[in-house]
């Protein structure tokens, strides 16, 4: 009895440290006549929680990842259910290269060599191609850390 009340309580605090991190705010960011509804993970904490565990995400929402300051970034898709592409954006907006990922793998995902960028955009998988975003085009209305 006592060791699966421990259990039910493990659980429990699990749950809820999961609900505590999985506090992001959000911004609406432009694509040319393209709206994006954007968590925004501007922390250590929220940027390894990123879209951890979510089985599904809107059309036109994705998440912003704002890193502390321009540098090569790598993403990787641990625990993460859906399948994305990640736009990499240097600190003027621009888009240095786009990646697709896979779910649940460890493969790293990096910013082109040798073009720092400040932030990572994810996606829902092709969602760049079927807009016709490439790179080397813009996005709009990124955070400012």
């Amino acid at each position: 009895m006592k060791k699966s009340l421990f259990y039910i309580v493990a659980a429990l605090a699990a749950a809820a440290a999961q609900a505590q991190n999985a506090q992001f705010g959000s911004t609406t960011l432009s694509a040319g006549v393209n709206l994006i509804q954007a968590e925004v993970a501007a922390t250590g904490p929220q940027r390894e929680q990123g879209l951890m565990f979510r089985e599904q995400m809107a059309p036109n929402a994705g998440m912003v990842f704002v890193f502390d300051s321009p540098s090569r970034q790598c993403m990787w898709m641990k625990n993460t259910l859906i399948p994305l592409s990640v736009a990499f954006i240097d600190a003027d907006g621009k888009i240095v290269n786009i990646e697709d990922m896979q779910p649940q793998t460890l493969d790293s995902h990096c910013s082109a060599k040798g073009k720092p960028v400040l932030y990572a955009l994810e996606m829902n998988l092709g969602w760049f191609r079927h807009k016709n975003i490439k790179p080397g085009m813009s996005i709009a209305r990124l955070p400012k850390k």
